[in-house]
């Protein structure tokens, strides 16, 4: 479980395909501090540690996982979101997040206001009734606040920290990102739907 509260950039290293996916991850933090097995939020997808060397450690992604994520587009380069799993007395400053990706939507629009950024996305129609204006959604890991809401188009406001601190800053109009509804959101509608 995971807070939406991105505490580190990391880098793709290498990609392999070896039955299923492996991503060497270059993170922004000490390896010593990880063990295998542990649970790391990638760009809002959680991903366990395989293996750890100084230098980084692998992460391995499935079929499914490539397909359901923006994982599959990961190349040596690629800039990651990162966030270790939430520990028992930790702050809870963002909002429950669990790595569970729910899909992948699209940046429609960027623009700047005052010291912020205002960002639009497009959302699968499946998507369309988890969001609720001054709810909460997680774009690539990132705890945000929907400002507001129309039809299957959400927007967000990006404080300068948030836009520096993570890899939202480097976002275009037409890149995908992953999605993950509050968790709450989906629970009133399934209690709502029966």
């Amino acid at each position: 479980m995971f807070t939406g509260l991105v505490t580190h950039f990391g880098e793709v290293r290498s990609r392999t395909e070896a039955g299923d996916t492996h991503f060497r991850i270059a993170p922004g933090f000490a390896t010593g501090a990880l063990a295998e097995g542990a649970s790391v939020a990638h760009a809002g997808v959680c991903l366990t540690v395989a293996d750890i060397a100084a230098d980084g450690y692998t992460v391995v992604a499935s079929a499914e996982t490539l397909a359901r994520t923006t994982l599959g587009r990961w190349r040596p380069g690629t800039q990651i979101n990162l966030e270790r799993s939430l520990r028992v007395g930790d702050e809870l400053g963002g909002h429950f997040v669990f790595g569970h990706v729910d899909a992948v939507g699209t940046l429609v629009s960027l623009e700047a206001v005052g010291d912020s950024h205002r960002l639009v996305f497009a959302a699968p129609d499946k998507m369309a009734r988890y969001l609720a204006e001054k709810g909460s959604i997680a774009v690539d890991g990132v705890s945000l606040t929907i400002n507001d809401v129309d039809g299957t188009r959400f927007g967000v406001n990006i404080i300068e920290h948030t836009w520096t601190k993570t890899t939202l800053g480097g976002l275009a109009v037409g890149d995908p990102v992953n999605l993950e509804a509050d968790m709450l959101a989906r629970y009133v509608e399934r209690s709502l739907a029966r």
